[in-house]
């Protein structure tokens, strides 16, 4: 088990579409293992394969919504959501990060029910169902594996700040990425 450098936003990696698994082995396995130890060590509540670099199609989560811990991975995942409000979000309701965007939020209007369709490691069917921040996250994901961070779906001011963010942060080369160590970020390119 290994705790890998995460990219960062502007690594052409992470707009890439991800590669369906067609092998289930030990390798996946010990993969999956990493993604959980990554997500720990950046204290996150998910973390998709091709974050970590790996163009699988495959996710990892724990977090904790309403006091319940939700905690599992997807390989091949497939979603279905409730209506995606076209509305302004909430600045304080619909705060949204991600740790290929380390350090920044921004309000992201998201379905408010989601669920998840896929195999877990062994190829046994996995559904994963919620609302709140898990519905949050599942389709934070998803996203991910379909090569779009979460500032693709910012609208009107968020949007513009996001452009500016990303531009103050020099994010529009590829290659960089950080290593999380507990609550020490440090920039590995």
């Amino acid at each position: 088990m290994a705790i890998r450098p995460i990219l960062i936003a502007g690594d052409p990696r992470l707009s890439a579409p991800a590669v369906p698994v067609t092998v289930f082995d030990a390798e996946l396995a010990a993969f999956v293992d990493d993604l959980f130890d990554t997500n720990a060590a950046a204290n996150g509540a998910a973390v998709a394969a091709n974050q970590v670099g790996d163009p699988r199609a495959v996710f990892a989560y724990d977090l904790t919504d309403h006091g319940v811990r939700h905690r599992g991975h997807v390989v091949n995942p497939m979603i279905e959501t409730s209506e995606i409000p076209e509305t302004m979000p909430d600045p304080d309701d619909d705060l949204e990060g991600c740790l290929s965007v380390p350090g920044e939020w921004f309000p992201t209007g998201r379905a408010d029910w989601a669920r998840v369709t896929g195999v877990d490691v062994h190829g046994e069917p996995v559904t994963v169902e919620g609302t709140g921040y898990l519905a949050r996250c599942l389709q934070h994901e998803t996203d991910h594996l379909a090569g779009r961070l979460y500032l693709q779906r910012l609208i009107g001011r968020n949007h513009r700040a996001a452009r500016r963010m990303i531009r103050d942060h020099g994010w529009t080369e590829p290659g960089r990425s950080w290593l999380p160590d507990g609550p020490t970020r440090r920039t590995v390119h």
